[in-house]
């Protein structure tokens, strides 16, 4: 197991030779799924046009079947989620990370470790493996007892598995630290800074500018949904408040039926047009951000980049990257005080925010970033 100290990286003199890269851990590209999809989709090509040769792994079940995209090689394996639900990941990570052991990759690249650590004892011996170790899913209220405990499992495995580790947040960097005494190299996720613009979906709706409060998120209890929600209710406003996020699981059936009664909360349902939602937050008065597990969460940089006034729940995670730039809650009281409060600094937070993301978010930058580590990985 190597651990490469702070002052080693960064002292590190860029090697220009080609590496060699698998990517696991994804249902494959272009992104149909989620965020580490799509960073899998930006990172390679990226790696791609610097002259890397770069594989990303792709299950048999993504509607993109082709051996190439975007000059970036995909290696297909067998995937029977659609046969066997969620244990079907588990066997295909194993068909990729079987895989992977006749590539000769320099380097694994792993995202995540949920269905795929418990097959690192199979990794190749002979190439360095760094892990991205995403956002502590066992914390999630969603899963049982027994789930948690395979997860801390899961999560115990991709550390002793790996040579090398990524953390999106500074809160799990500490995590790591204190839990395995490991050093982790923090690089958040991406956004792109110049974001598109549709107007259309904000008038279908009726809004006015300014005069509506919104959030969007999985609707997951540790998303804090239903705590804002709760704090709508108490702070009596009118205004509509728009919940953006696919309510059909067992959590938001059970939202849209408690607050049913109250007009002015609008489930709206999943929706994935990303210049419209930027509208939306942009002209919203207050943007939500509930989210309380996980790294540097994308929804959050997209409402940076959109220049919304954040409130957000008071976490390691958030703070971390808001810091002083936002509104933070920790229950429904918060909740119903900020929409009732008259804030009228929110456009300094907004400028600050925006210009948070373009130097330190922009997919340029992170792509730079893993690239960089990468190869004093190899290097080490």
């Amino acid at each position: 197991m190597g651990a490469l100290g702070k002052s080693t990286f960064e002292n590190y003199q860029r090697n220009a030779e080609k590496m060699r890269i698998g990517v696991i851990g994804t249902r494959g590209i272009p992104n149909h799924y989620g965020g580490y999809e799509q960073f899998a989709e930006y990172f390679s090509q990226y790696m791609i046009q610097n002259g890397h040769d770069i594989s990303v792994y792709s299950s048999s079940l993504h509607p993109y079947q082709e051996k190439y995209f975007n000059g970036v090689r995909l290696i297909h394996c067998f995937d029977p989620e659609d046969k066997l639900g969620t244990f079907g990941q588990f066997i295909y990570d194993f068909n990729c990370i079987l895989n992977s052991r006749k590539q000769h990759f320099d380097i694994i690249l792993q995202l995540g470790y949920t269905s795929s650590s418990i097959w690192g004892w199979l990794l190749p011996k002979d190439t360095v493996i760094v892990s991205n170790m995403d956002g502590l899913e066992w914390k999630r209220s969603k899963y049982n007892w027994a789930v948690r405990q395979f997860l801390k499992l899961a999560e115990y495995l991709a550390v002793k598995t790996s040579d090398y580790y990524i953390a999106d947040s500074k809160g799990i960097q500490s995590y790591l630290k204190d839990k395995y005494d490991i050093y982790s190299e923090f690089i958040a996720y991406g956004v792109h800074a110049n974001q598109k613009i549709d107007s259309k979906l904000f008038f279908e709706m009726k809004l006015k500018i300014g005069e509506y409060n919104m959030l969007i998120a999985r609707m997951e209890p540790e998303n804090n949904i239903e705590t804002i929600l709760d704090g709508v209710v108490k702070s009596f406003i009118a205004e509509p408040f728009i919940v953006i996020g696919n309510a059909s699981n067992s959590f938001g059936r059970k939202l849209q039926n408690k607050f049913r009664k109250y007009e002015n909360i609008k489930f709206i349902g999943a929706f994935y047009d990303l210049a419209s939602l930027n509208f939306l937050r942009t002209n919203a008065r207050f943007y939500f951000h509930g989210h309380s597990v996980g790294g540097t969460n994308p929804s959050l940089l997209e409402a940076m980049v959109s220049k919304a006034c954040i409130c957000a729940h008071g976490n390691t995670f958030n703070n971390s990257i808001l810091g002083e730039n936002g509104f933070y809650f920790q229950n429904s009281e918060d909740v119903a005080k900020l929409l009732n409060s008259k804030h009228t600094d929110c456009q300094e937070q907004k400028e600050r925010n925006y210009k948070k993301v373009v130097e330190n978010f922009s997919w340029e930058r992170i792509n730079s970033a893993y690239e960089t580590y990468l190869e004093s990985c190899l290097k080490a």
